[in-house]
């Protein structure tokens, strides 16, 4: 669970985009949003595919 603390004479505003990062470099809301609908096992795959991935040396494939 990702927790922000309002730091001393911070906005709410402020805070609540600083939770937004958080969120999105954990990966957090976009798991909850492919949770929540029912995804065939051929998009899956085809997801699976397009993600980048690095191979021995170290460079990136798509």
């Amino acid at each position: 669970m990702s927790e922000v603390r309002l730091k001393k004479g911070e906005s709410v505003e402020k805070a609540l985009r600083r939770l937004k990062k958080k969120l999105d470099r954990e990966g957090t809301l976009r798991e909850a949003r492919q949770r929540k609908n029912h995804e065939k096992p051929s998009e899956k795959k085809r997801r699976k595919l397009k993600t980048p991935r690095i191979n021995y040396w170290g460079n990136f494939s798509l």
